[in-house]
């Protein structure tokens, strides 16, 4: 019983992380650039990779799927712990993925974030990890 709420509350967490981004992302301008000068070249300019897109149609895409992998792991967890738990607990390759993408996100908030998505994901591994050695 306790595993099972650690494995909800984690991805509750991640659920909700995800949608507050994605919200971020498409209503508010948050993800900006402080300085209007530097959107301005972002909409301007390309990647060297191709032509076919701009810097900021690139940047509000990557935030955009971004926010959808979480929402997506967030949301499977969610599925998983309360419609087939038994399923994910004698799974070997679920518990571990969700807590392998969860450190690999903790890994790039405390990299290239800031302090609300870091603490956020730190809980939410914990809790996933915390499940996982529960129904051990």
């Amino acid at each position: 019983m306790v595993a099972q709420c650690l494995l909800i509350v984690g991805s509750l967490i991640l659920l909700l992380l995800g949608t507050i981004h994605l919200l971020y992302t498409f209503f508010t301008p948050k993800f900006d650039p402080r300085h209007g000068t530097t959107k301005e070249y972002m909409v301007q300019d390309t990647p060297v990779l191709t032509r076919e897109t701009t810097m900021w149609r690139a940047w509000v895409g990557f935030n955009a799927s971004h926010s959808i992998g979480a929402i997506f792991i967030g949301s499977s967890t969610l599925i998983l712990a309360t419609q087939y738990l038994d399923l994910y607990t004698h799974s070997v390759a679920l518990p571990l993925l969700t807590i392998g993408t969860s450190l690999s996100y903790v890994f790039l908030a405390k990299r290239y974030w800031f302090r609300i998505p870091f603490v956020g994901l730190l809980i939410a591994t914990g809790c996933f990890i915390s499940s996982w050695l529960l129904s051990r």
